[in-house]
């Protein structure tokens, strides 16, 4: 006998409705009749109840009015969709991006969107009619669509750029950190919006909360798209995020409150306050001002700078890096590894790895100055804690739009959508090469010397992602080691080659790998045998036309193109989910879909902490946890050892923020996929040789 899944929101009545499809038209028509009676009731009541309105006269329209008045109704269509409505032709002609699969990438595509196309608003979130009220001294009212958003955000939430007067040195390390690129990422906006579209809506603003903190305390709509954000609101975990908090949170996903001002109020920081004190009892020597007041020119700075213990603890950094969807399932799941973990009984806090002088390792501090205020250092020799945020993450972005560079902002963030940078416009080469031609740029980039302007911003920014290059390498191999191979016996010519490589997470404070989506960051190992004639005979670890490991998630094994890797060695963590046929199977979200069609973000019956993991979703860890270390076992079959002489293993671990086929389930560009693969790095590569000696 059938049962009912009531458990996955699907009662009785529906059950039996379904068993009895006469049954089911006959509810319907019920159901219709009675909101038919229901509806003509409320108008008549309403119609009593409502006074007449007040009618002035008008003289009648002719055929010119109402044809104007139709015209007019047709080009408000044109406008910004309201909520629930989708985006017109004309905005669809704005989403300008990579070139679409077969375009030559010198072309101009108008057609895609780099950062994704414009987001729909979330169901049932219209906005309301805006409130007329009048500035509080501290708090700043809300913003709906204020033609002055700039000026608002300069006077409640100061950009980076400001800092930089006096703090250029953290300022250059901040501009192309993972905090920095946080609003502005093309696969952030592409996964948010595809979970908000699976979900009908229902998880609201819960992402922008951590990505988008200012744009979150401004109430910007959700699904505003990035050039009509104010540009403080773009760069994502800036200055104020951090150091204009003053509460402890912890644990409350995301949801902390940022102190709004303007530049000359109180910052609250790792130290004493006393140098800006100095500053300020000096304000001639500095040049400075700290107030708008004030006559004449001088560096605006806060007028106060507050000690806040809590800025240096891993405690401070919870609220975004330990995070679960209402569901229950983690997204973020380091501070619990972290909570058990070495470095948490000896004291290291998260500061002491991501911002010292040693990418992923506690090793202290270096030493710098607090501030440079014009010209004159303010408290040098002092601990220096490096804002680059050392981490495995990396950008799919435009490098006109990323790292931050106030350079940039000459052009607008769409016409930087238009310039090809891979096609090397603004450069010597292909300017001279296409001189004389017909070559179509579009309108923004028809002058050679904004092109050539705009190839100078791409090469600084370009040199700036290097170097981030540099020290995600860093930060993964000191996180990490590789030891082998290791032979179970001695290499024979016709028998099996077995052998093991032993990996190994030497980061005390949490797992290998760890960090955002729990279930997306990638670190799997390849090894290839190479023959006496240099020949590739044997592999584990190689990827697919598209770039995916050879797994049941890569199209080439599941269309038969390549064989599926059966001896990988991956350390990706996975979602699972429980379905109707069969038993659980991995999926790119954790989200099921095959027990709830139309799901929602929402809390479930049953209490996670009851079943330790939401209903029909878990998470499968493969990660290594600190301080372990994993064998990774292969075998090479003895028919490929057909002959003596020297072979070599050649090994490397690799690591990718996001796979492949996530990047197609969330609809991601050729650029975006382009750029994702273009950032896997190798970690510990090394090759050994060995003899294979005649058989007796």
């Amino acid at each position: 006998m059938e049962t009912p899944f009531i458990s996955a929101g699907r009662d009785p009545m529906s059950f039996y409705l379904r068993r009895n499809p006469s049954s089911l038209n006959r509810w319907c028509l019920l159901v219709a009749l009675g909101i038919c009676i229901l509806q003509i009731l409320c108008l008549s009541g309403s119609a009593q109840n409502s006074p007449a309105p007040s009618v002035s006269p008008s003289p009648a329209k002719n055929a010119e009015d109402l044809l104007s008045n139709e015209k007019a109704k047709d080009e408000d269509l044109l406008a910004t969709p309201s909520p629930g409505q989708s985006p017109t032709k004309a905005q669809d002609e704005d989403l300008l991006a990579a070139p679409s699969p077969g375009q030559s990438p010198t072309e101009p595509s108008e057609e895609e969107n780099l950062l994704s196309v414009e987001p729909s608003p979330i169901p049932g979130t219209e906005p309301k009619p805006p409130e007329v009220l009048l500035p509080p001294p501290k708090k700043p009212p809300r913003v709906e669509l204020d033609p002055h958003r700039e000026l608002f955000a300069k006077n409640y939430y100061p950009s980076a750029s400001d800092c930089a007067a006096c703090h250029q040195q953290i300022y250059d390390e901040w501009r192309s950190s993972n905090h920095a690129y946080a609003s502005i990422s093309p696969v952030f906006h592409k996964f948010e919006q595809k979970l908000t579209n699976l979900s009908q809506g229902t998880v609201g603003y819960f992402c922008m909360r951590c990505h988008g903190g200012v744009g979150t305390s401004m109430s910007e709509k959700r699904e505003e798209p990035l050039w009509k954000r104010a540009s403080v609101s773009r760069e994502g975990v800036t200055c104020i995020t951090c150091h204009r908090v003053d509460e402890e949170y912890t644990k409350v996903n995301g949801d902390r409150r940022i102190v709004s001002g303007d530049i000359y109020q109180p910052m609250f920081g790792s130290r004493s306050g006393e140098g800006v004190a100095e500053v300020i009892r000096n304000k001639d020597t500095y040049h400075v001002k700290t107030s708008d007041s004030e006559p004449g020119p001088g560096i605006s700075i806060h007028r106060k700078g507050i000690k806040w213990a809590p800025i240096s603890t891993s405690e401070f950094c919870v609220s975004c890096h330990q995070v679960a969807v209402h569901p229950g399932i983690k997204l973020e799941v380091v501070w619990e590894q972290y909570r058990s973990a070495p470095s948490l009984s000896k004291g290291t806090q998260c500061q002491d790895c991501h911002m010292g002088k040693v990418p992923g390792v506690a090793k202290g501090y270096a030493i710098g100055t607090a501030a440079v205020v014009g010209g004159v250092e303010v408290n040098p020799g002092r601990k220096h804690a490096n804002h680059a945020f050392y981490g495995p993450g990396y950008p799919t972005a435009h490098p006109g739009i990323f790292p931050h560079n106030p350079k940039a902002t000459q052009f607008a963030l769409e016409s930087w959508l238009k310039f090809d940078y891979r096609a090397g416009w603004g450069t010597e080469d292909f300017e001279n090469k296409i001189a004389g031609s017909k070559f179509k740029f579009p309108e923004v980039w028809e002058s050679p010397d904004d092109r050539f302007a705009a190839r100078e911003i791409i090469n600084e920014n370009l040199q700036m992602l290097e170097q981030k290059r540099k020290l995600r390498k860093q930060v993964m191999e000191n996180g990490s080691h590789l030891d082998g191979p290791f032979f179970s016996r001695s290499p024979e010519v016709g028998k099996a080659l077995k052998f093991t490589y032993k990996i190994s997470n030497v980061n005390p404070g949490h797992n290998l790998p760890s960090g955002s989506l729990g279930a997306q960051p990638e670190i799997w190992v390849n090894v290839a045998l190479i023959n006496p004639h240099g020949k590739n005979i044997w592999e584990s670890g190689y990827t697919d036309s598209h770039g995916d490991m050879a797994d049941l998630h890569s199209r080439d094994v599941r269309t038969g193109k390549i064989r599926d890797d059966h001896q990988l060695v991956n350390l990706q963590t996975k979602f699972l989910t429980t379905n109707v046929k069969g038993t659980d199977r991995e999926m790119y979200l954790p989200v099921n879909f095959d027990i709830d069609q139309i799901p929602f973000i929402r809390p479930p019956g049953v209490p996670t902490s009851v079943l330790n993991h939401p209903p029909f979703i878990r998470m499968e860890g493969r990660s290594l946890p600190p301080l372990s270390t994993r064998d990774a076992n292969y075998t090479v079959p003895a028919s490929l050892m057909k002959e003596p002489g020297k072979y070599r293993l050649t090994v490397r671990i690799r690591s990718r923020a996001e796979p492949i086929y996530f990047m197609d389930f969330v609809e991601s560009t050729q650029e975006m996929d382009h750029a994702m693969n273009e950032w896997m790095i190798d970690i510990h590569p090394y090759t050994v040789e060995f003899n294979v000696p005649a058989s007796h």
